[in-house]
């Protein structure tokens, strides 16, 4: 999961670009960086730490130009080095070009071992770098008939944005398994960006969402974008950017997510109609547990309370790299409510279960706190499949719904009961006539070209 910015046509380029990696710093922290281009040179600035870190007025003014793109950096290939951020350079026949991708190449070391083999010159781990040196050795004179040439050999989950000495090209899989929309900026240009939660920081009117398989072109001397159909369709928008990554406030592929998570826990509650538990409060994992505890608690009439106040100086647990960071956030994460909580029965709603180690610290942190029951609901199906389509899951073993039951699972994270959303609910609740990615959840790995 990364964000990606481009902004064409307006004078403070990389200034909105900032702003908008600013507004998408949840789906990466590691790294961040923006590039720009003006009179025919690309310049870019790019370091690990968060947005407001890095992008310093030295900084901004150092990006000239009005065209920029930018990157925040969540590692799903390659490693933590600053080699590893985006976006990626490079000077070739046509003359420099830089790019920024959210997602994940499936077939990226077979690609890679092909060009190695032809006598490429690899500085990176990541699978984006492939893209650059596919457009560099092709033939053609145009660059749009490079990247179509590239992208023929690329196989995966992918928002591409390349940005040339006068151009931006925008590219969405066939699939549109990651999100990305199109607004107008109202001080002039055009805004293409992960999340439409950005359109709001920097003023900009929403327009349309990229469609799968299409390309668009951003050029001097148009009024609007050249869209090219590369691929044909086979939409499956990735569900979990509803369940968990994409801020509340964004609407994804005409549906709102704050929406879709209340309906989330409604169907958690509909589903525990028929179960015998009292209890006297739904509290939320914040944050993203908070509009499915809303659902649920509107559903059920049960009180909605805070009795887990989080610290907003820390980060996303999930996205932190290693286990041991993941473990020390939460700590300094979430903190309970003693005096609401204590001697009292919880109904606790989280987004999701990955790994089990967070929910099991949540539940323990509750109870001695003075919580007389923990009943956890979460608000997804079973994780049981790793995902390869950018989402940091590489390794089943590490997913404990792959090696224990839904009663073991409650057993180990030690709550009094555990009930997840099935897939038909998650579905519905994100919206009903959409064949969504699932791969998480069935295991169904559908890109295969």
């Amino acid at each position: 999961m990364c964000a990606i910015v481009g902004i064409y046509g307006n004078e403070n380029a990389a200034r909105l670009a900032s702003l908008a990696l600013f507004s998408m710093q949840h789906r990466g922290q590691e790294a961040t960086g923006i590039s720009s281009s003006c009179d025919g040179k690309i310049y870019t600035k790019k370091d690990s730490g968060l947005v407001s870190e890095v992008f310093t007025d030295e900084a901004l003014n150092y990006l000239k130009g009005n065209m920029a793109i930018g990157h925040n950096r969540y590692s799903t290939a390659g490693g933590d080095s600053i080699f590893d951020a985006q976006p990626v350079s490079a000077k070739y026949k046509l003359g420099e070009m830089s790019i920024v991708h959210n997602g994940n190449l499936i077939n990226k070391n077979e690609v890679r071992q092909e060009l190695i083999e032809e006598g490429a010159i690899f500085q990176t781990e990541m699978d984006t770098e492939n893209l650059i040196h596919l457009i560099a050795k092709s033939s053609h004179e145009r660059l749009r008939d490079r990247i179509k040439e590239g992208l023929n050999k690329t196989i995966g989950a992918y928002c591409f944005i390349i940005q040339s000495r006068s151009k931006q090209f925008v590219i969405r899989d066939r699939y549109g398994i990651r999100p990305l929309s199109l607004g107008k900026i109202k001080t002039g240009g055009y805004i293409v960006a992960s999340e439409t939660c950005a359109f709001d920081l920097v003023d900009a009117e929403f327009i349309r969402d990229v469609k799968p398989g299409e390309m668009l072109i951003f050029a001097d001397g148009y009024d609007e974008p050249e869209s090219i159909q590369l691929f044909e369709p086979e939409f499956r928008p990735c569900a979990f950017e509803y369940v968990y990554f994409a801020r509340p406030d964004s609407v994804i592929d005409g549906k709102n997510v704050y929406r879709t998570r209340e309906n989330m826990g409604k169907a958690l509650a509909k589903n525990d109609e028929g179960n015998s538990i009292k209890v006297d409060m739904v509290v939320p994992v914040p944050d993203s547990g908070v509009p499915a505890a809303l659902g649920y608690a509107a559903q059920s009439k049960v009180p909605f309370e805070y009795g887990i106040i989080r610290n907003h100086y820390v980060g996303r647990t999930f996205i932190e790299p290693t286990q041991e960071m993941r473990n020390m956030k939460v700590k300094m994460k979430l903190s309970p409510m003693r005096s609401l909580i204590e001697g009292k029965s919880l109904l606790v709603i989280d987004d999701s279960i990955v790994r089990g180690t967070t929910s099991k610290r949540i539940v323990k942190m509750l109870k001695e706190a003075g919580a007389k029951e923990v009943h956890f609901r979460v608000a997804s199906p079973e994780i049981k499949f790793p995902c390869y389509y950018g989402i940091d899951t590489p390794n089943q073993e590490e997913l404990i719904s792959h090696r224990m039951t839904k009663e073991e699972i409650c057993e180990f994270i030690e709550a009094d009961t555990l009930e997840y959303l099935s897939i038909e609910d998650l579905t519905q609740s994100i919206g009903e006539g959409t064949n969504y990615a699932l791969e998480s959840f069935d295991g169904d790995y559908f890109v295969t070209k």
